[in-house]
């Protein structure tokens, strides 16, 4: 296989979003990652209610690669939801610090959260231009299916 044909290095990272979690904070409920066949994208499945409203999804996470062109650099998402709407994404894992910034890399409206030592929990805070935002924790409900 050519460098092009593999998953990129830091898509790879976030293996150890794998599993089911809990979560707490601004938005309750269940996400799910799972790899799709192949290992080139990692799925979220979303049950949360936010701020009084049902939270209903699924995120497609992975390197853009249109056909003929090189793989981009960022680890991008788009969340589909049950109303119809779409979100982008920018993923970063460096070291036990997950950023996920809303739209483009450097937006002011991102996710910082830090993994435990363990794996079992990442605690941090939506951050939202204006000074908006919530503390959000997520907790492995499973041993999920990392490897």
């Amino acid at each position: 296989m050519s460098e092009n044909t593999l998953p990129s290095t830091e898509l790879k990272t976030l293996d150890r979003l794998v599993g089911t979690w809990t979560v707490t904070g601004g938005a309750e409920g269940t996400v799910r990652y799972e790899w799709m066949p192949g290992g080139f994208f990692l799925l979220q499945h979303v049950e949360l209610s936010q701020f009084g409203q049902p939270v209903t999804g699924m995120e497609v996470i992975g390197n853009l690669r249109p056909y003929g062109e090189p793989v981009g650099a960022d680890v991008v998402s788009r969340f589909y939801d049950s109303e119809g709407n779409t979100l982008d994404y920018v993923y970063e894992l460096t070291g036990d610090t997950l950023t996920i910034w809303a739209g483009a890399k450097g937006s002011p409206a991102y996710y910082q959260g830090r993994f435990s030592a363990d794996d079992t929990a990442v605690t941090g805070d939506w951050v939202y231009p204006g000074g908006g935002g919530y503390a959000s924790t997520m907790t492995r409900a499973d041993t999920g299916s990392q490897g």
